[in-house]
């Protein structure tokens, strides 16, 4: 398989393109700014020779998007599966009272409409897969019935990628598509914190076999954990 994972740079990204590239898959690792040296990801390309590209691709610039969808297009022709994972956590603590709605703005930015882009322009190379996948990295956070009182800007992104899920499963299920919106846990990542009780190699695997289809979710599961469960909305 093909894959391309956004925020690869760290965290679960991180381990996603890790378990991915362990498991014989060619991998394109989405980067913001491959400028910056990043060593864990050279020593994967050099561990795994010839199975890893890094790529710049800023969720937040539609013509990198672009730019980047045509350089994997000359170079692959195709792919396989997008796993949506790049992402921000802005605004943690603060109450409605306190929000700077330019957190909000940053966050709806970067956590939905990043993913709509990137599978606006890769969409076409999809397409061309035998087994297309989708899957975006969201939250329970985001659903009804993990709603809290902060978090504002992230639990609110994070419901319309959960939507936005679900307007992909109508659209692209008769294509022979599978597309999830999955709850990775809180796993000890920057994000989620020392704290976490999760290790992220384990949604990162997951997520990897969901993409292979290896877990196939009930066939009414579109927001589901990275063991392929399904979880109520």
């Amino acid at each position: 398989m093909i894959i391309l994972i956004t925020g690869a740079s760290q965290g679960l990204g991180l381990e996603t393109v890790r378990a991915a590239v362990e498991r014989g898959h060619q991998v394109i690792a989405g980067i913001r700014s491959p400028v910056k040296d990043n060593e864990q990801l050279r020593e994967l390309q050099n561990t795994f020779e010839g199975k890893l590209t890094v790529i710049q691709l800023d969720v937040n610039d539609e013509e990198a998007i672009r730019k980047a969808k045509d350089a994997v297009e000359k170079q692959h022709g195709s792919i396989d599966a997008i796993i949506n994972n790049a992402g921000i956590l802005l605004a943690r603590e603060c109450s409605i009272e306190e929000l700077d709605f330019a957190d909000v703005e940053q966050s709806m930015l970067t956590n939905l409409y990043g993913p709509m882009k990137v599978v606006k322009h890769f969409l076409p190379l999809l397409r061309l897969s035998a087994s297309p996948c989708i899957i975006n990295i969201s939250s329970e956070a985001g659903s009804f019935s993990g709603a809290y009182g902060k978090d504002y800007p992230y639990a609110l992104s994070k419901s319309g990628l959960t939507y936005f899920s679900a307007q992909l499963r109508k659209a692209l299920t008769p294509e022979g598509f599978v597309v999830y919106s999955v709850h990775p846990g809180w796993i000890r990542t920057s994000m989620g914190g020392e704290q976490a009780t999760g290790d992220p190699k384990d949604p990162a695997l997951g997520l990897v076999q969901l993409a292979e289809r290896e877990v196939l979710p009930a066939q009414e599961s579109w927001m589901i954990n990275h063991k392929g469960e399904p979880m109520s909305f």
